[in-house]
């Protein structure tokens, strides 16, 4: 009797023992990144770089990404406004690369073509996303606004 109790308890305890949470797999067209930053409403800017956090992609400062996940996490990022961050996520590979030159404060300049006569056609670069996966407080601060 003691035996068949015994056993009873251990199983018990061996289902409710918490598993450490496996990560998602990462799609073949993706990849995962961690990334410092900070925010403001969906909007994630990559920030500097420091050599004790250095991120786990070489996305340069200033790009901005659009945060797509659940809306308790997206909430909790919010309440940190101001505070720089660093996310995990996913994105899509090649999706970060960028063309033209930089000029400074965001704005690139890229080649285009035009006919005589025609005017000359704009176009604006696609917005990157990254699917949040995680997040926690980073070391440094955000520039003021």
């Amino acid at each position: 009797m003691k035996t068949i109790a015994a056993l009873s308890f251990a199983s018990i305890v061996a289902v409710a023992t918490p598993r450490a949470q496996e990560s998602k797999p990462v799609p073949k067209d993706s990849v995962r990144v961690s990334i410092p930053g900070c925010t403001k409403g969906y909007i994630f800017t990559v920030g500097h770089r420091t050599a004790d956090q250095p991120g786990s992609v070489d996305m340069p400062e200033g790009i901005h990404l659009r945060m797509n996940g659940p809306k308790k996490m997206i909430a909790e990022i919010k309440a940190h406004e101001g505070s720089m961050i660093e996310i995990t996520g996913l994105m899509k590979k090649g999706q970060y690369g960028q063309d033209g030159v930089g000029i400074g404060g965001g704005v690139r300049v890229m080649p285009g073509t035009t006919s005589p006569g025609s005017r000359p056609s704009y176009s604006t670069a696609g917005q990157n996303f990254i699917d949040v996966e995680g997040w926690r407080i980073a070391l440094g601060s955000c520039p003021s606004r």
